[in-house]
């Protein structure tokens, strides 16, 4: 445990600072720690509260980005599918993707020749490849309006992205990296060879301050606003907000395929079954202004996504069938702003500032979650030379050791619910299915000896318990119900304002420890 400061007092030293608790921040404070350096982040919300809670939950290549060129980025991302897969395989596992053939957009050997790139240039093993289907006579083919007779089926990887955020944070944290929640950063400022770092506890509105010997600004779609508040940088952040927003409608089909469908203005979108009783469909792709955190969906992309699928569904989607949307804001690198924004590269770019021998200061732009672990190598690699030599682990651990609960083997996900409803049995299956996923292997300590529902103490609706409660604020930084019904799960969908409110009220009684445990 760190020794807290007033910013007039001694200050604790760390080697390396992270500003941001998205999936970014959290992927290097994990791989940094793991190396054997002392790292501190802080998170001015919740873990994954911004965009990394707002993606289309997909370890995926990128299909679309070989059309413009992207072959390292699309082959990085191709590589990480399995490697996610193997280290996490309780939150991420395969999915089985239709690509219906439109006459009047890409022509089938385009559309071929892309996905055969795609099964070969990024070290598959373990995923199914493409095949050709015919859709009437295919399961898949059955949702589609009769017009759509060819397709293409491939492979790509879900993953539940806020899940993916939170277990790097305490994977991290159980290695000794201090994680704050609820901490914002009031300035950063070079000072005596070292990073002096001011912060607030925004519960207690305590001020502090830390130094460090590195400083990595990995805020999102903030990191143009922390270089310019934060750390006195009046050069403008070479950075493009663009939104993208997702629709979830009632259940749409009940095989466990995806779609990826193509419009005339050449984006894509996906159609994908969702929580077990819904379909999310997204996303769009226009720039963004205003905070961030003020994103929302708008009428005319919820037209716009309804429409869209209403042109390859045999189903008409019409706004009244949406049930929740969501939204967030893609921080990219601005190399081109005359490029549209479905065409502005997704590709990770680091700037490492570090004049004349001072303190470092790497601002990350950009990246997609599925390149998060290589992101935080690529980042590591820049600022080694600036700190202290490394006394962990090598370069590369982060896909070979499993993140918390996911120490089973990659496709022995029935197996262990097996061997649980065998432990449980008093849990019913979707219960148990929903825990599993969310937790793995932990799902014990969370569950302990318990031998009935009611040894797990009240429950708030959608089967949450007062144990879940308890294990979530231990653990997980967990301190209000958005947290739990919209970041650590999406039970939100299930439960009733009246349950969110009981599970504030008991989360008030729920006494946090300053730091999660181990």
């Amino acid at each position: 445990m760190e020794t807290y400061a007033h910013p007039e007092s001694s200050a604790e030293t760390y080697d390396l600072a992270v500003i941001g608790g998205g999936i970014n921040g959290c992927g290097i404070a994990r791989d940094a720690v793991g190396r054997g350096w002392r790292v501190f982040l802080a998170e001015k919300n919740d873990l994954a509260s911004g965009t990394s809670s707002a993606s289309t939950k997909l370890i995926h290549g990128g299909l679309r980005y070989l059309e413009y060129y992207e072959f390292r980025l699309v082959r990085e991302a191709l590589m990480e599918r399995e490697v996610l897969w193997g280290v996490a395989p309780h939150i991420v596992w395969p999915l089985r993707f239709v690509l219906p053939y439109h006459k009047k957009l890409r022509p089938r050997w385009l559309l071929r020749l892309g996905l055969f790139l795609y099964d070969y240039i990024g070290g598959r093993k373990k995923l199914p490849p493409t095949r050709s289907v015919n859709l009437r006579r295919d399961v898949t083919g059955q949702p589609l309006k009769p017009d759509y007779v060819h397709a293409f089926e491939y492979s790509d990887c879900w993953v539940e992205d806020s899940r993916l955020v939170v277990l790097n944070a305490m994977d991290a944290a159980a290695r000794g990296a201090v994680i704050r929640t609820r901490t914002r950063c009031l300035e950063a400022v070079r000072e005596s060879g070292a990073w002096r770092v001011t912060l607030q506890d925004e519960a207690t509105g305590q001020t502090y301050a830390i130094r460090a010997r590195a400083l990595v600004n990995a805020a999102g779609p903030w990191v143009g606003d922390v270089g310019q508040s934060v750390l006195h940088n009046n050069t403008r952040a070479p950075v493009r907000l663009v939104q993208g927003s997702h629709i979830v409608v009632p259940k749409l089909y009940d095989h466990p395929g995806c779609y990826i469908f193509q419009n005339d203005d050449r984006r894509i979108f996906f159609v994908i079954p969702y929580e077990q009783d819904f379909t999310l469909i997204g996303t769009t792709d226009q720039d963004y202004k205003g905070d961030p955190a003020d994103v929302r969906a708008s009428t005319e992309e919820i037209a716009y996504l309804c429409r869209s699928a209403s042109d390859y569904l045999a189903k008409a989607i019409t706004p009244d069938m949406v049930v929740w949307t969501y939204s967030g804001v893609r921080p990219l690198y601005n190399e081109d702003s005359d490029t549209a924004a479905q065409a502005a590269t997704r590709d990770y770019v680091l700037k490492l500032d570090a004049p004349d021998g001072a303190p470092a200061l790497l601002s990350v732009y950009g990246g997609k979650i599925t390149t998060f672990r290589r992101l935080a190598e690529s980042a590591l690699a820049q600022l080694a030379p600036h700190l202290p030599p490394a006394t962990g682990k090598a370069a590369g651990w982060t896909g070979k050791e499993n993140l918390p609960g996911g120490d089973f083997p990659m496709q022995g996900f029935p197996a262990l619910k097996a061997e649980m409803a065998r432990r449980y049995p008093f849990l019913s299956d979707r219960h148990l299915h929903r825990l599993l996923r969310a937790y793995g292997t932990r799902v014990t300590i969370l569950l302990g000896d318990a031998a009935s529902m009611a040894d797990l103490g009240e429950t708030f609706g959608a089967d949450i318990t007062e144990a879940e409660l308890r294990y979530l604020v231990q653990y997980e930084w967990v301190r209000t119900s958005q947290d739990i019904l919209w970041r650590r799960s999406k039970l939100g969908l299930r439960i009733s304002t009246t349950d969110q409110a009981r599970i504030d009220d008991a989360l008030t009684e729920i006494v946090p420890a300053r730091e999660p445990a181990a």
